[in-house]
C-alpha cells in the first residue's frame, strides 16, 4: 500500500474561521488597516511570512505580525476550525486498508500536533510534518521532503492530498502524485492549473484515487 500526505487546513478541516480572525488581530496590532474577507481567505495555506511579507517591508515588521497572529491562534484560534464532512470515514478507510497516513502542513508543527491530536481519526496518522517556528522550513517542497526523509521513502511511493496549488506543486517538485481536494479553499481551475493527477469531488473519492481509479474530471 502506499503512503498518503494530507494537507491539514482545507483538507482535514476548515479552519478559515480560526486562521482570518488571527490575521485580522495581527494586522490590528500592526495599525493596518485590515483586509476584505474574500483577501483573508487567500491567506489560507501559504506559509505565514510569505503573506505577511507581502504587507510589511522590513523582516522585523514580518516577524511581529507572526507573533501576533500565533499569540490568539496559540489561546483560540487553533480551536476555531470544522472537520469536513465525509473526511473521517474517508481517513479511517484508508488507515484499515493498509495505508500509510501522515499530515502534511504549512502550519506549525506544534499546533498541527495539537489540532491532529483531537481529531477523531488522528490516531490514523503515523506522524504530522509541519513548518518550524522559526521559519526555517515552511514551504510545501520542503516540507514533503522532511516527511519523505522521515520516512525514509521515495517519492514515487506517496501521494500529496490537497486543497491547493501549493500542495500539487509541492508533490509535482518531487515527482509524486497530487491530488486536488475541492471541498476546501482552493478551486478547480486552480489545482487544475497546477498538475494535479486527480480532482476529488468529495471525501469518498479519495478512496478509489488510492488505488489508482481515476474519476471523471
Amino acid at each position: 500500500m502506499s503512503t498518503l500526505f494530507f494537507d491539514l487546513d482545507g483538507t482535514l478541516i476548515d479552519s478559515a474561521v480560526g486562521i482570518t480572525r488571527c490575521v485580522a488581530h495581527a494586522l490590528d496590532g500592526m495599525g493596518h488597516p485590515g483586509l476584505p474577507d474574500a483577501e483573508l481567505r487567500r491567506w489560507i495555506g501559504p506559509a505565514l511570512r510569505t503573506s505577511f511579507g507581502t504587507l510589511f517591508d522590513r523582516p522585523e515588521d514580518v516577524e511581529r505580525a507572526v507573533e501576533l497572529y500565533r499569540e490568539r491562534y496559540d489561546v483560540i484560534g487553533w480551536t476555531e476550525h470544522e472537520v469536513y464532512a465525509g473526511i473521517g470515514t474517508a481517513v479511517t478507510t484508508l488507515h484499515a486498508a493498509g495505508h500509510r497516513l501522515a499530515v502534511v502542513t504549512a502550519k506549525n508543527e506544534p499546533h498541527a500536533r495539537r489540532i491532529v491530536s483531537t481529531l477523531p481519526f488522528g490516531h490514523c496518522f503515523d506522524d504530522v510534518i509541519g513548518a518550524t517556528i522559526d521559519g526555517s522550513l515552511s514551504h510545501k517542497p520542503e516540507l514533503i521532503a522532511e516527511a519523505l526523509r522521515r520516512f525514509d521513502l521515495p517519492a514515487t511511493d506517496c501521494t500529496m492530498i490537497g486543497d491547493r496549488h501549493l500542495d500539487i506543486d509541492g508533490a509535482r517538485h518531487h515527482g509524486m502524485r497530487g491530488i486536488g481536494v475541492l471541498w476546501g479553499f482552493g478551486d478547480e481551475d486552480e489545482l487544475r492549473n497546477a498538475g494535479a493527477y486527480a480532482l476529488a469531488h468529495e471525501p469518498q473519492a479519495l478512496i478509489g484515487l488510492s488505488s489508482g481509479i481515476r474519476p471523471e474530471h
